[in-house]
């Protein structure tokens, strides 16, 4: 199957395509996973959880101790060098807007804006952080059910992620963040081309799947067109029998590998 996806990322290699979560309120083993996979992974992301501890243990801190705390998480972000500042920004416009434009300093390669925040506030974090760093939509969560999918937005995953894609389209935004399981279905649809696919709930089949309800492998979101996965406990905890975190890495490299030669991208 050859699929339409974004040229300007047809050059990146596997592991590149693998964007591990810094999911971690301690600072010293988030410098750790960063000083371990920098080079194995192509980019970190950092969401609520890290920020929210940082600035929390930086607003309790002792002066001394709030310095030091400062420089590690300083010390992590620029190790990281590419990353993706994940804290689905998701407010009235004019708030979006200056949380964005705060986030962009910091020099991510992408942040991102939930589509139910409406197009203008999409819009707006669009255009107050172009040329600094790319904003991405987020559509519906892949912890949540269909049924709750219905509950909390009125239509099943499928009809409500491509409605989600449309106004993240037109609010001229670089990609969507979506289940693995709407891949195919944005694929499908042509005017979509233009936009990347980044895709959580990925599980390699040795993986356990916890609070993730649509998942896929990783060689099953490559071939329905994903363009980057976010993968982090299957890495960061891997069973046993598979080696340790660099393996486990290599092995969904290698799964990213046969995704894009279905999926006619190799």
């Amino acid at each position: 199957m050859s699929i339409g996806t974004n040229l300007k990322e047809t050059e990146l290699k596997a592991c590149e395509r693998i964007v591990f979560p810094v999911d971690t309120t301690d600072l010293v083993r988030a410098k750790a996973l960063v000083d371990m996979l920098k080079g194995h992974v192509g980019m970190f992301k950092f969401g609520l959880e890290f920020f929210w501890a940082m600035t929390a243990h930086l607003m309790t801190l002792e002066i001394e101790q709030a310095q030091q705390h400062l420089l590690l998480a300083r010390e992590v972000i620029s190790k990281a060098g590419r990353f993706f500042v994940d804290c689905k920004l998701a407010d009235i416009p004019n708030t979006v807007v200056g949380a964005a434009v705060a986030i962009a300093r910091l020099g991510c390669k992408f942040l991102n804006v939930h589509a139910s925040a409406g197009q203008r506030a999409l819009l707006d974090a669009v255009t107050n952080t172009r040329g600094t760093c790319k904003v991405l939509g987020v559509t519906v969560l892949t912890s949540m059910t269909s049924t709750e999918c219905c509950s909390v937005f009125g239509a099943e995953p499928n009809q409500k992620v491509l409605q989600f894609c449309d106004m993240i389209l037109d609010a001229g935004a670089a990609g969507v963040i979506c289940s693995p399981q709407e891949l195919a279905v944005i694929r499908n649809e042509p005017r979509f081309n233009p936009l990347l696919l980044v895709t959580p709930g990925i599980r390699p089949e040795w993986a356990a799947t916890g609070d993730q309800k649509r998942v896929m492998t990783p060689r099953q979101a490559f071939t329905a067109g994903a363009d980057y996965i976010v993968c982090g406990r299957p890495i960061s905890s891997p069973p046993e029998e598979i080696g340790g975190p660099l393996k486990a890495t290599s092995l969904i490299a290698s799964e990213i590998e046969q995704g894009l030669a279905d999926s006619g991208r190799a």
